[in-house]
């Protein structure tokens, strides 16, 4: 499975790739730009968490590895690899409904709560398991 060394990265098409799950001891990257904005990593076995200008956006327990990460006004979507099945908590709009799909097959809408959070399992595939998470109306 696949991970990434630098822990976190920028990709040609402007996403971002963060996160190695296969690391015994917790590392981090501080301050790392992309596009004026600030971005926090910390992954290691356990945990992988994104954080961008001190707000965080994403949390996955145990850690992953996340590939293609793009957040706009419409949602967010990624690849997601891992050792097991992880449990995501993504920060978004508050009290704000999404369509969540899971390698393209719709598995329910999910309302964000008062502080823009939603929580979810996602079963892990053999590959990259395609995460979208889409801002209702």
């Amino acid at each position: 499975m696949a991970v990434i060394e630098e822990l976190i990265r920028q990709e040609d098409n402007g996403s971002i790739s963060f996160g190695n799950y296969l690391m015994d001891e917790k590392k981090k990257v501080l301050d790392f730009e992309v596009q004026g904005d600030l971005y926090k990593i910390k992954t290691y076995h356990e945990i992988t968490k994104l954080e961008k200008n001190g707000r965080m956006l994403l949390e996955a327990v145990p850690g992953a590895a996340i590939f293609y990460f793009t957040q706009d006004e419409k949602g967010v979507s990624f690849q997601l690899n891992a050792a097991e099945d992880v449990q995501l908590t993504l920060e978004l709009e508050a009290e704000t409904e999404y369509k969540i799909l899971v390698n393209d097959v719709n598995v329910g809408k999910m309302k964000t709560n008062m502080a823009g959070k939603i929580t979810l399992a996602v079963e892990v595939q053999e590959n990259a398991t395609d995460i979208k998470i889409e801002k209702i109306g």
